[in-house]
C-alpha cells in the first residue's frame, strides 16, 4: 500500500515532468547536437570492480559531459557498460586529453581485455540531460 506522503511525492514529481522534458529537450536545439556514446567494455575475470571504480573516479570535471554512467553487465561478470552523453562531439574529443582520464586510461589499460559493442547517438533529452 502507497502511503500518503509516497504518493504526493510521485504526484508532484509527475506533474513537473512536462516541464523538466521542455527543458532539456532545449539543449538539442542549440547550434550542434548532443553527442552520445553507449560501449561495452570487457575486464580481467574478477577485476569489474575495480576497472568501474577507476572509471568513475577518473571522470571528475570533465567540461562538457551531460552524463556519464558506468553499469554492470548482469549477464556477463566481466563486462561493463558505459553510456556518456555530451553537449557535442568537440567536448567529448577534448576530455581524452584530460590529466584525470589520462590516469585513468593509465590505471584502466591492464585491466581491459577488449571491447564489445559501440554506439554512437544524437541524444534529444530525457531526465538529467
Amino acid at each position: 500500500m502507497v502511503g500518503r506522503r509516497q504518493f504526493i511525492l510521485w504526484l508532484s514529481a509527475l506533474s513537473l515532468s512536462p516541464f523538466l522534458s521542455k527543458v532539456s529537450y532545449a539543449k538539442q536545439e542549440g547550434d550542434k547536437p548532443m553527442y552520445g556514446l553507449i560501449g561495452k567494455m570487457l575486464c580481467i575475470d574478477g577485476k569489474r570492480d575495480e576497472l568501474a571504480q577507476i572509471l568513475v573516479k577518473g571522470i571528475a570535471g570533465m567540461p562538457g559531459c551531460l552524463s556519464y554512467i558506468v553499469a554492470n553487465d548482469n549477464s556477463d561478470s566481466n563486462a561493463l557498460w558505459i553510456t556518456e552523453v555530451w553537449v557535442d562531439q568537440v567536448h567529448h574529443k577534448e576530455s581524452l586529453a584530460l590529466p584525470s582520464v589520462q590516469e585513468a586510461i593509465k590505471q584502466g589499460s591492464p585491466l581491459i581485455t577488449g571491447f564489445g559493442e559501440r554506439f554512437e547517438t544524437t541524444p534529444i533529452g530525457g531526465q538529467s540531460l
